[in-house]
């Protein structure tokens, strides 16, 4: 049976009283178990505990409103409470061995008819204390719409904020951009100005005389003036040549004469050390006179490789003047056309930030527009919300009033009817007393009390006549009014036999 509850959920599990009642019933002592509900609305709470109350009140457990409203609030320890107290009273009982029924019929009847009476006092009051399940609901439906309204609160402020972070990035990423943009184009101009600035030569303005016949003037000089050389060079080179021909004729020729002096000496003095120093010094001075001779081909050489590069020199230099002078005004052409085309790329530049500009300023006034719509459909859904809670609130209360109202009435008509029998009951007694100036019957006066205790008028009520077919409602309370006398005396009567 309590499967379903746990340590946590004990509270709520009896808060229904469902559970309370479905023990009483294995006790055989709530014969009307099959009446209770399971649900856990304001109304079968209400049924249930007011089912149970008698059978609790029977056994002795203390059980009023503020146990039942504790009970059904799942207030801590109270159904623990409820349940010690059920299970000390079903212990006593089970020590007995009575019945529910038993125990119900060892009861006075006045503490029956005094029972029903708390009972329905009882009711009244639990029904004061719980919420109704209108109510309960209108509440439910206003936490849940102010959770929502506030979830899309903070939903339009995080997606506010989330818009505002992006714009501000889209902003911080278009202005890194454009800076690249312009550092990357004012290194382009750079690099251009600079390969312009290399590629301008400064051509030196020709002098007055540096005219074609002039030019071709001094070629002319220059290339007889080099034939001069080389053909001076080239006398200079034989005559070189000649004169060493001779100097080795003359040393041959003394070497001869040396050798036979040499040989009459060597034949006359074999040691002579003057004829050795001779050879010596001679054979130094043909090494210098070698020497001297590769000095001066080789100057030669180099001064006619050193003519002929000049002479080369020269001719690249006149031949780079006449294509520089041919390729200047070309030069002059492409430097305009280039810093033409330097102004028309920042115009296009600066008509490209005006558009981003219009663009950027397009986008905030559209995302301005957006934010205004949705701040307008809040204020409207918000103002929508409180006209429904208002016409809601409204409602409740009149009805509030009108069960107040029917409450009253219910109220006015019992205490009226309780009074008007217990006028009735008094005014009985006196007119019996001052008719017979005697004490009143025991048997008059119970019966008296029975119809009291059962709500039926005391006084005779007007019969049916000879045109009436259907009875009335007087007829039918003084019908049941004899029932009730009859069966009383019925009772009496066994009980008097029994005796």
């Amino acid at each position: 049976m309590f499967s379903n509850s746990g340590p946590k959920s004990f509270a709520k599990a009896f808060s229904n009283g469902y559970l309370i009642g479905e023990v009483l019933f294995k006790f055989e002592l709530q014969s009307d178990f099959a009446e209770f509900s399971e649900s856990r609305g304001s109304t079968a709470k209400l049924n249930n505990f007011s089912r149970l109350q008698p059978t609790l009140h029977l056994l002795g457990v203390q059980f009023d409103q503020n146990v039942a409203q504790s009970i059904i609030t799942e207030k801590p320890g109270a159904a623990t409470k409820l349940l010690y107290q059920l299970y000390i009273a079903l212990q006593k009982k089970k020590k007995t061995g009575l019945t529910g029924l038993e125990i119900q019929t060892m009861q006075p009847q006045t503490n029956l008819r005094l029972q029903t009476l708390k009972s329905e006092a009882f009711r009244e009051r639990l029904k004061n204390l719980i919420p109704r399940q209108t109510d309960f609901n209108l509440m439910r439906v206003t936490c849940r719409f102010q959770e929502k309204c506030k979830q899309m609160k903070e939903d339009l402020a995080r997606m506010n904020f989330e818009k505002f972070e992006k714009i501000q990035k889209l902003e911080e990423e278009q202005r890194h951009f454009n800076i690249e943009k312009q550092r990357l184009n004012r290194r382009r101009q750079n690099e251009i100005m600079a390969k312009i600035q290399a590629a301008i030569i400064q051509i030196p303005k020709p002098e007055s005389n540096r005219t074609l016949k002039a030019i071709e003037a001094q070629k002319l000089m220059k290339k007889k003036k080099e034939a001069e050389d080389v053909a001076n060079e080239i006398k200079k080179f034989e005559a070189l040549i000649k004169k060493d021909l001779q100097i080795k004729e003359s040393v041959s020729k003394t070497s001869l004469e040396t050798t036979d002096q040499t040989t009459a000496e060597l034949l006359n003095t074999y040691s002579d050390d003057d004829y050795i120093k001779k050879i010596q010094k001679r054979l130094e001075e043909d090494a210098f006179a070698r020497e001297q001779r590769e000095k001066r081909r080789r100057r030669l050489l180099m001064d006619q490789l050193m003519a002929h590069e000049a002479q080369e020199e020269a001719y690249r230099e006149e031949q780079l003047i006449h294509r520089l002078m041919r390729q200047s005004q070309q030069e002059r052409r492409i430097a305009v056309q280039l810093m033409h085309v330097r102004h028309e790329k920042e115009v296009l530049w600066q008509n490209r930030i005006f558009r981003e500009k219009q663009f950027e300023e397009r986008r905030l006034k559209d995302f301005q527009d957006a934010l205004d719509r949705e701040a307008a459909l809040a204020k409207q859904a918000k103002i929508d919300f409180a006209e429904q809670t208002l016409r809601e609130k409204e409602i409740h209360e009149k009805i509030s009033v009108e069960r107040a109202q029917q409450r009253y009435e219910k109220h006015y008509g019992i205490c009226a009817e309780i009074l008007d029998q217990m006028l009735d009951l008094c005014t009985k007694v006196a007119d019996y007393r001052l008719l017979t100036n005697n004490l009143i019957p025991h048997k008059m006066m119970h019966d008296w009390k029975e119809l009291f205790f059962s709500g039926i008028p005391i006084y005779e009520q007007t019969s049916l006549t000879h045109g009436q077919t259907e009875p009335t409602e007087e007829h039918r309370a003084e019908v049941k009014k004899r029932n009730l006398l009859d069966s009383k005396d019925y009772e009496d009567y066994k009980v008097h036999t029994n005796m």
